[in-house]
This record gives structure tokens, sequence and C-alpha cells, in this order.
């Protein structure tokens, strides 16, 4: 396997990659009050197999790269993905775009934890740190809703959907890594966009918005957006190491800041503050495992 050799390159990949997901997440946004959530996903995940079909031609992966010995294991990842892909764009529509963003972030401690539980793996002190930072920095962001004696449920609900995105994502990054022994990430990732197509192609007889051209532009670029991310993310692995780039992860929160400060004019809660560096510290120790001797607990 040839190393990593062009980490400049990797890192402007990985940058590049959180901007063209926040451009998805500021589309699915604009339109959530339009299109219903199946509509959405159907749309995102349609425009995104263009950019990701012709990236697998490119590389001389489609459709030869696409055959498999585990078909139920892609299923199961692909349900998990497609899962989190509706809770996640239903969050989006509840909260601003930086707190669901920043609950997002719980996926790496919440796959730290579910590899003890499903893949036997030890548990570790820098994974009970990482859940104990990461739970704080819920229950800072979630403090004012329930310590004020006047809960605002549409917030609630969507700091929980993105609570579930999270440990959903982490369920899908689970099978992931078991996937990846056997199958190209292009199988992977193909068989998730086909999912979650399939997922909100079913929502159509529960009723679709007639969609006017600035929608359907909209839905179209959350596609390409989406598309596009993943192939700079998965491309920016090929030049950098994951160590290296891990830094860049928490940079991508910047983009859904100035998103919510500039495009909906939407001021940033003291809550949101307060959680922002404990939810990325539990995500950070949770990530920096593998740097260290693991100690059991």
């Amino acid at each position: 396997m040839t190393r990593p050799d062009n980490p400049t390159l990797g890192i402007m990949l990985r940058i590049l990659s959180g901007m063209l997901f926040t451009g998805m997440v500021i589309c699915v946004k604009v339109v959530s009050d339009t299109a219903p959530l199946g509509q959405i996903v159907f749309f995102r995940s349609v425009f995104a197999l263009i950019p990701l079909v012709i990236f697998l031609i490119l590389r001389h992966e489609f459709p030869s790269g696409l055959g498999t010995t585990r078909p139920f294991g892609h299923l199961v990842r692909s349900f998990f993905g497609a899962a989190a892909m509706f809770t996640s764009f239903a969050s989006v529509a509840l909260l601003p775009l930086a707190e669901a963003v920043l609950l997002a972030q719980l996926a790496p401690v919440l796959t730290a934890i579910a590899a003890v539980v499903l893949l036997s793996e030890r548990l570790t002190l820098w994974r009970v740190i990482g859940l104990a930072f990461g739970l704080t920095g819920v229950l800072v962001l979630v403090w004012p809703d329930i310590g004020g004696g006047v809960v605002d449920a549409r917030r609630m609900l969507g700091i929980g959907l993105g609570l579930l995105t999270a440990l959903l994502t982490a369920f899908a990054l689970i099978m992931v890594r078991s996937l990846t022994r056997t199958e190209s990430p292009g199988a992977i990732a193909f068989y998730f966009v086909v999912a979650s197509m399939t997922g909100g192609l079913v929502t159509l007889p529960w009723g679709w918005a007639p969609l006017d051209a600035q929608t359907a532009i909209l839905l179209v670029l959350a596609g390409l957006f989406g598309g596009f991310a993943h192939i700079a993310m998965t491309l920016s692995f090929r030049y950098a190491e994951a160590s290296r780039l891990a830094p860049f992860e928490y940079i991508a929160l910047l983009w859904p800041v100035l998103a919510d400060l500039l495009i909906f004019r939407l001021p940033l809660a003291t809550s949101f503050l307060l959680a922002l560096p404990l939810v990325l510290m539990g995500a950070a120790i949770a990530a920096s495992e593998g740097k260290a001797k693991p100690k059991p607990v």
C-alpha cells in the first residue's frame, strides 16, 4: 500500500469536505419548511450518486468494485446510515446548524463505547473519560431548557434527534470498520447511498411537496454537495494519515457557526459556547485512544 505523501493536499481536501458538508446542511435547512423529510433524503441521495459513480468510474471501480461477499453486512450498515441521515436532517430543521453538527460530534465517543458492546473491545479509561466529557457537554447544552422550568419542546426534540443521529452513526461506523476488512470503500459508499435513496422513495405515498425552481435547485445542490464532500474526505485519507487529519475534523464546526451567524442570523447561545469545548474534548479523547497504550477500567 502506498504511504500518504502529500499531507498538505490531504488537509486541504479535509477542510474542503467540511465546507461542502456545511453547504449540504444549509440547503437542507432552507428547504426543510417546504419539502418533507423523505423527499429531502431522496434528492440528497440521488444527486450524491452522480459524483460518486463518476469517481468510481475514474478509479476503475465501477461496476467491478461493487461486488460483495457480505450483502447482509452492507444491508445493516446502510440501514443505520440511512436512519442517521433521516434523524440528522430532522435535527437540522429544528436546531441551529452549529448545535446539530456539534451533537453529531458525539459519534466517535459512542463508537468507542459501542465497540465494547458489539466487538468485545476492552473498556478503557480513554473511552470512559471521553464519554464523560461528551455527556457533560450535552447536559450543559440542554440545561437552560431542563433547569429553567420552561421546556422548549421543539428544541428538545431537535436535541434528542441529534443524539439519536450520533448513536446511529456510531453503529454505522462499527459496521464500516467490519466491512473494510473485505469490502472496498466505493462499494460501502455506493450501497449506503442506494439504501438512503430507497428509504426516501418509500415515503412518497405519504405525500411529497410540489417543488418550485428554488427548492428544486437547493435539493439538487444538497445532493451534489454531499456527494463531493464524501469524495473529498475519502481522498484526504489517501494523501495524509488519519492522525494528521484529526485536528481538522473540528475545524468543520467553524462553517456551521458562520452559517448561523451570517446566513440564518441566529446568535450563538451561551449554552452552546460552554458545551462546545466539552463535546470536542470528549471526541478528541476518544479519537486519540489509539495513540496511547489503553488502560483497562
